[in-house]
């Protein structure tokens, strides 16, 4: 759990710390850094490692003279835990968007599922998804995907990269819905890896949860919730007014 420290003393510089907070679901991870800087008066906070609006879990936050650590902590291993569905796709691999295709999974066994997670494991190449936060000439890809535009349509393309996997886990005993657990180093997208085990099982697939657990030795049982932090950080402010 994060223990909010004393703010400097006028005119000193700010020594920083190291937050973690368990994301809330829909909140981007700027709103969170946002809402922490003005309740509790950081001059200076960044965040390390963007989680999807659709996601939870561990955020780490820097401030003061820690965030000169961030790059460090973006370069840690990460995990992951949620579900995946086969038999349907959306544009941005989860529910942010509407279905646009529905496929038929009477002929995918277990096997397929464990032999599709099994090539996405190791060093692998990845295209990451039209909507994320990669810039293209200058631009979010996810502002270009929301006007419509295709992954084909984007000037040069999108360029595919080096991530490693080192455990990705599958259960299906829930089927079509696949909970998984995933392990993989900095720059992973986990919407690409459900997108490709669907194409790997010639279906498709989008991605229902997602929760990151752990980035390095940090884990998310330790973090704190953002209204619990804050409450520590300003107890002159009301729990309604979060």
């Amino acid at each position: 759990m994060s223990q909010p420290n004393a703010s400097p003393s006028p005119g000193q510089p700010d020594p920083g710390q190291v937050i973690l907070i368990d994301k809330p679901l829909t909140w981007t991870s700027f709103d969170v850094a946002n809402k922490l800087k003005y309740a509790c008066k950081f001059k200076k906070i960044g965040h390390a490692g963007t989680l999807d609006p659709l996601a939870t879990g561990l955020l780490i936050l820097c401030t003061g003279k820690m965030t000169k650590q961030i790059d460090q902590y973006q370069a840690q291993e990460k995990e992951y835990t949620g579900t995946l569905v086969l038999g349907k796709t959306t544009p941005s691999v989860d529910l942010e968007t509407a279905f646009d295709a529905e496929f038929d999974t009477s002929g995918i066994t277990i096997e397929h599922i464990q032999e599709a997670a099994r090539q996405l494991t190791g060093d692998i190449l990845q295209v990451p998804p039209i909507y994320s936060a990669i810039r293209v000439n200058g631009e979010r890809l996810y502002e270009k995907a929301r006007r419509g535009e295709t992954a084909e349509g984007v000037d040069g393309g999108i360029k595919s990269r080096h991530v490693t996997v080192s455990v990705f886990e599958v259960n299906a005993d829930r089927f079509p819905e696949i909970d998984f657990r995933i392990v993989c180093s900095k720059g992973t997208y986990i919407r690409s890896l459900v997108r490709d085990l669907g194409l790997l099982v010639n279906n498709g697939a989008y991605m229902s949860s997602l929760r990151r657990t752990r980035i390095g030795d940090f884990r998310v049982e330790n973090a704190d919730t953002l209204d619990s932090f804050i409450a520590r950080c300003r107890p002159d402010i009301l729990p309604s007014t979060l």
